[in-house]
């Protein structure tokens, strides 16, 4: 039923359909009054309560009245089912996981129609105007569906969905714009250096992996030539990790709206161990346990998890949060997790149980400037090191020793010089007797090296113009890196601040104008 509104004043202002239809006017009322009487003695003969009784019949009639116009704009019609819009993300929400450039099950891959139509080792996906022949409804139907593999099957509405398609005929309905055959054998191709959104080193010190467009890009550590390409299929990552052991490189991000990914890569071997795709938008903030079998992330949909490194597992999960988690870290013992997020908090949550604790920043409306953005546990200590809105880092410990009084941030160790604009990343050195510090106010942007017992930077990381979005501190503590807005590496002395090397990380193919 279409809905109807009514705007009330004596001169009978238009009465009309939210589709704008079939405009209407306070006297067309007055048009049902004679065959109303037929049914209605009591109905009143004029003025502001004949409006309202009038109105109140055209509700009831209104039903079947607009109904007919609503069946006449809109025949009884099967509506064509959507490959881009529908299809494709259910394919890759569940299937893609498994079945992507970097990660071929069966031969198979699931990421464009092309692919989808050329099918695996079993032949063509499906046969188009014959669904119960076609081998992706027969992987995906039945009582214990073969797909997708370890993981909950796809429910009936998702497979009427592709049923659906298929029946119709399989059409390709993929904007050209939005067609992406990005792979190991093809590469991204960058027309200007893309934003640095995530830096990690190797903890060995030989490796610098920063964020590009689909991949991750090795570099060797003091700049002098790209190593590897980590390419996978989610277009944004913003957070990389080196596993503690430096045999695995983690990466989050994912596509927003569409998928969220947690991608495990083998460093050696330069290979993508697993995918796995977690939710329907974009993941924040990895964080490694210090035995490396266990990884925290923050979700856009609010949450925090962990999971287990070997299978995928989720093994936590906390929902206390109100807005986006941005950052997580694992406690000193290993046994919590601590989060932060546009909410203006840092939880504290129990990796056993999955257990809220308690919020280690102040409660107090207005004792915290804005979300926070980055945290990272000191190396050895139950500290924890955060950043946000505010532009201050802070030093917290992780614990609270008394019971909470309203208005007392009693958790807070030290407050340093705020950075302009908002902290946007952070990291500790090995013993964590410093930190660096990145940051961005849309415009332009500023890094420092800080002591961590000491308020006031101890060295300004010059010719960061642009926002610093990432920065990394290097375990032999020689070096600190930085990278932002403007798609360049910047390698820095630790101990004086001194430019060493700056670099774009990818390739540029200059751009050829149309003609």
């Amino acid at each position: 039923m279409a809905i109807l509104y009514c705007r009330w004043t004596p001169y009978g202002p238009p009465l009309r359909r939210s589709t704008g239809f079939l405009p209407v006017r306070l006297d067309f009322l007055h048009g049902l009054k004679p065959m109303l009487q037929k049914t209605s003695p009591a109905l009143p003969e004029s003025g502001f309560d004949l409006m309202k009784y009038l109105s109140l019949a055209l509700l009831v009639f209104g039903g079947f009245f607009v109904g007919v116009v609503s069946a006449e704009e809109n025949p009884d019609a099967v509506k064509p089912i959507s490959f881009y819009r529908q299809v494709r993300p259910i394919l890759q929400r569940h299937c893609s996981g498994c079945h992507q450039p970097s990660k071929q099950g069966g031969n198979l891959q699931l990421i464009s129609y092309d692919q989808v139509k050329k099918g695996g080792d079993t032949g063509p996906s499906f046969v188009p105007g014959n669904p119960d022949e076609s081998n992706i409804v027969k992987q995906i139907s039945g009582e214990k569906p073969e797909m997708p593999l370890n993981s909950d099957p796809l429910t009936a509405k998702q497979i009427a969905i592709i049923r659906d398609w298929i029946a119709q005929g399989s059409k390709d309905d993929t904007p050209a714009v939005a067609k992406d055959d990005i792979s190991a054998e093809k590469p991204p191709v960058y027309s200007s250096s893309p934003v640095i959104t995530a830096l990690a080193y190797s903890p060995d010190s030989s490796l610098l992996a920063a964020s590009g467009h689909h991949e991750v890009l090795l570099h060797q550590a003091d700049g002098n030539g790209l190593v590897a390409r980590f390419i996978g299929r989610s277009p944004k990552i913003t957070s990389i990790r080196f596993s503690p052991d430096g045999t695995k490189l983690a990466a989050a991000g994912g596509a927003p709206s569409l998928f969220g990914e947690i991608q495990f890569w083998d460093v050696a071997k330069r290979e993508l161990i697993r995918s796995e795709t977690i939710g329907f938008d974009t993941l924040y903030g990895i964080s490694f346990n210090d035995d490396g079998t266990l990884l925290s992330y923050g979700t856009f949909d609010n949450r925090v998890r962990a999971l287990q490194v070997a299978d995928g597992k989720q093994v936590m999960s906390m929902d206390a949060h109100s807005d986006l988690v941005f950052g997580t870290t694992f406690s000193l013992k290993n046994d919590h997790v601590i989060s932060v997020s546009r909410d203006m908090s840092m939880k504290l949550t129990e990796l056993k149980t999955s257990q809220f604790i308690d919020n280690i920043t102040s409660i107090t409306p207005g004792a915290l400037k804005g979300g926070l953005m980055a945290v990272q546990r000191h190396p050895k200590e139950e500290q924890v090191l955060i950043g946000g809105a505010d532009g201050e880092p802070k030093l917290y410990k992780i614990f609270r020793t008394q019971a909470r009084q309203i208005g007392d941030d009693f958790n807070r160790l030290r407050g340093y010089a705020k950075l302009t604009g908002r902290i946007c990343s952070l990291q500790f050195n090995a013993d964590g007797s410093k930190f660096v510090v990145g940051s961005s106010n849309a415009t332009t942007g500023a890094a420092r090296i800080y002591k961590t017992d000491t308020e006031q930077p101890i060295a300004e990381l010059k010719g960061n113009s642009a926002g610093v979005f990432a920065v990394a501190f290097r375990p032999d503590g020689q070096q600190v890196a930085t990278g932002g807005l403007d798609g360049i590496v910047r390698i820095y002395n630790a101990e004086t601040g001194e430019l060493v090397k700056e670099f774009v990380p990818v390739a540029i193919s200059p751009t050829i104008a149309a003609h």
